[in-house]
């Protein structure tokens, strides 16, 4: 957005048909091709026992709906990252990568210079839901350890719809998130900035169709639009007692060029409608040259809390058995979704990296609602080629026709974190995938330096050139009573294509129109 592609000179739409579209394409040319078109999954299509678990979720939809409402960024949101133990000592080293990851051993690990650029419009987007919020102090605490030019810096802050920046409440619970997310994309993009969308009040809180309508408005009315569902998405127009009073936003502020959200749903705790719709917001933004990055979950094969679907009543139980439970948006196709990898306890920054099995498990699987867009095809045709896993429909959807994820993946294990005046560990997708988008920022630095214009929606131009990534094939993402899958060569719905080799990724991005 705000900057000029190939266009035709004019065209026109009927009058009558203005209200019943959302965008027209290809009106303009861009560097990225998305695939072929997309089509929605028809229920003739599904296996078995997904047909009757989508049966019996229907029948349960109105009580999981009523629970999601306003959980995103609250203290029993599956989806914050994990607290580890605290850290007495703090230091900028590369010999104790194993059991402590800070800035510089990200940047050793995917051979990341120090950034020096700060080209004009080219923020970092984190997108944080109230009442997660950030302590400048801890900012400040961080910055002084380990990048001391940061001292007393701060992001650029969007408030949506009511949000605040909370100080009441101050535990890893209400922190953790914001400071993970914002301390070490700050640090690893500076001179750069971030831009801190915060979305949602203290009484109905926010959802990421509430996020959408602020970079969009026209999403605010149109089909799928949070008006729709006042279940999931906070309305601000119902008066509650210390709710937000005011309009809702509605393309009230800008999208940065790359957005890292590091919050997920499961995909059963909503209609397909619900997401399809959300899903083709992505693609707009996609086609605008917005990188959207979402984390894939923390809890491997299984749910948020790491809940799985009971295939009999279609129910969430304890985890120990069922059905997988895939996560959204991890599984909508228009978006990168990014896995957690780790440093293996004895290894270096130099040593292969393993998938996640230190206090998370890299979230991963296939979709029971998209179809496999036309970028994925092969990738994931070698891996059911190859390494087919030995479970079946009564698993997972294994129909070989739909979404695997995550895309790609980053170190989540062991990132040091000030929080609340300490310095602790934290671990999550939370934290891989600022930690990624913030080196596709870096990326678009260069581009727009090189008078070239934002690389865009990442999938098509990764799947089609696997080597500019580390590929991952140690590790699996247990869940449901099971081993989960296993990263192994190649893609894998567990690591996905693998983690940065950013030089590589630089070099490729740069030869892009």
């Amino acid at each position: 957005m705000g900057h000029k592609h190939v266009a035709c000179e004019s065209y026109s739409i009927p009058h009558h048909l203005t209200e019943h579209i959302d965008i027209v394409t290809p009106t303009v040319h861009f560097d990225t091709r998305i695939g072929l078109p997309r089509k929605t999954l028809h229920h003739k299509d599904l296996p078995a026992p997904i047909l009757e678990l989508n049966k019996r979720m229907a029948e349960k939809r109105d009580l999981a709906e009523s629970q999601l409402h306003g959980l995103l960024g609250s203290a029993l949101d599956a989806s914050n990252p994990k607290q580890g133990a605290e850290v007495k000592n703090a230091l900028m080293t590369l010999a104790n990568c194993d059991s402590m990851i800070t800035p510089a051993c990200m940047q050793a690990l995917y051979n990341v210079p120090p950034n020096t650029l700060a080209m004009k419009n080219n923020s970092l987007g984190v997108v944080e839901y109230t009442p997660q919020a950030f302590l400048q102090s801890d900012l400040n605490m961080y910055f002084k350890q380990f990048s001391p030019r940061q001292d007393g810096v701060s992001p650029d802050t969007n408030l949506i719809d009511g949000a605040i920046i909370q100080t009441k409440n101050q535990s890893f619970n209400f922190n953790g998130e914001s400071a993970l997310d914002l301390e070490f994309a700050m640090s690893l993009i500076f001179p750069q900035n971030v831009t801190l969308y915060q979305v949602g009040d203290l009484v109905e809180g926010g959802s990421f169709n509430n996020f959408l309508d602020a970079i969009d408005g026209s999403y605010c009315t149109f089909e799928g639009g949070d008006s729709k569902d006042p279940n999931i998405d906070g309305q601000y127009r119902d008066n509650l007692p210390g709710g937000f009073k005011g309009p809702e936003n509605c393309g009230s502020v800008a999208a940065t060029n790359v957005i890292s959200t590091s919050y997920s749903s499961n995909e059963a705790d909503l209609t397909a409608a619900y997401e399809q719709r959300q899903c083709l917001e992505y693609m707009k933004l996609g086609l605008q040259g917005v990188s959207i990055l979402y984390s894939s979950g923390d809890f491997g094969v299984a749910g948020n809390s790491g809940q799985c679907i009971n295939p009999a009543t279609g129910a969430y139980n304890n985890g120990s058995t069922g059905l997988f439970n895939p996560s959204f948006p991890g599984t909508c196709p228009y978006i990168t979704s990014v896995g957690a990898t780790q440093v293996l306890n004895g290894s270096t920054v130099r040593s292969p990296e393993s998938a996640s099995e230190r206090v998370i498990s890299s979230g991963g699987g296939f979709s029971n609602v998209f179809p496999m867009p036309s970028y994925q095809k092969n990738a994931v045709a070698t891996y059911f080629s190859q390494h087919a896993p030995s479970y079946g429909a009564n698993r997972y959807n294994n129909s070989q026709t739909v979404r695997g994820y995550p895309d790609v993946s980053a170190n989540g294990v062991n990132y040091v974190v000030a929080v609340n005046g300490q310095f602790s560990l934290a671990f999550g997708t939370s934290a891989s995938c600022p930690t990624f988008a913030s080196l596709v920022n870096m990326i678009n630095a260069q581009r727009l330096n090189a008078k070239k214009n934002p690389v865009g929606f990442l999938n098509p131009t990764l799947y089609a050139n696997p080597q500019v990534l580390n590929d991952v094939t140690v590790g699996g993402n247990q869940g449901c009573g099971t081993k989960g899958f296993t990263a192994v060569p190649g893609w894998d719905p567990v690591t996905g294509l693998g983690t940065p080799n950013f030089p590589a990724m630089l070099d490729l991005f740069m030869e892009l129109p």
